[in-house]
């Protein structure tokens, strides 16, 4: 807390007063500043620069960058057009208006970094392993987890999000396999899955995007 009062003092005042018609994001010590030009952004970053020295802390050298929103309006070259802020990464991505036409916007969807975590929380489960659970002991444990991804996450871009939803479905498909290894084929579990997701499509959270393939 008193580090999150300090940098309101020595950034977010300091900027408001400084360059008044900047705006910016900060979550402690990270922070996005919006400029509209690269003139201005140099400005901007050579007084912060400055500013930090005069209150004993310096810029990250590897995390600040003055970066090139590039869409399919702002069509210039510049060395970066991405950044990652808040486990989201904003770079050029496809998008599609609603009369079909498709374009380049510059849109934020979860990082890769992001994606990593995740995919590595999902592996630590260890699904298959569950042999003494049933589904629904499964779904109380995994649902609020997963929940709290795709309404973070999956605000921006939700489909990026997809792949690691997927992954969960084959983990589930591994459990079925390990719980009823005596009764059931691969091609069984997918179809066991399948009709569940169809039955009861809330069941797993992640169904509500992603369901299970019918094989």
């Amino acid at each position: 807390m008193l580090a999150n009062l300090f940098m309101h003092y020595a950034f977010d005042l300091w900027l408001e007063r400084e360059f008044p018609s900047v705006r910016f994001e900060r979550y402690a010590d990270d922070a996005v500043i919006h400029c509209r030009s690269l003139q201005q952004a140099t400005n901007v970053l050579a007084a912060l620069e400055n500013r930090m020295a005069g209150v004993g802390l310096h810029l990250h050298p590897d995390k600040t960058r003055i970066v090139y929103c590039k869409d399919s309006n702002r069509r210039g070259s510049y060395e970066n057009t991405s950044f990652t802020f808040l486990g989201f990464t904003f770079r050029p991505r496809q998008s599609q208006r609603k009369d079909g036409m498709r374009f380049t916007a510059f849109l934020p969807a979860i990082s890769k970094d992001a994606l990593r975590k995740i995919g590595a929380e999902v592996r630590s489960w260890r699904l298959h392993r569950w042999v003494s659970s049933d589904g629904r002991e499964i779904a109380k444990l995994i649902n609020p987890k997963i929940r709290g991804w795709m309404a973070y996450y999956g605000a921006f871009y939700p489909s990026a999000l997809y792949p690691v939803l997927r992954r969960i479905n084959t983990y589930l498909l591994r459990w079925i396999m390990s719980k009823y290894n005596k009764h059931s084929t691969w091609k069984k579990a997918i179809r066991v899955l399948a009709d569940a997701a169809v039955d009861r499509p809330r069941y797993f959270a992640h169904w509500a995007w992603v369901k299970p393939a019918a094989g």
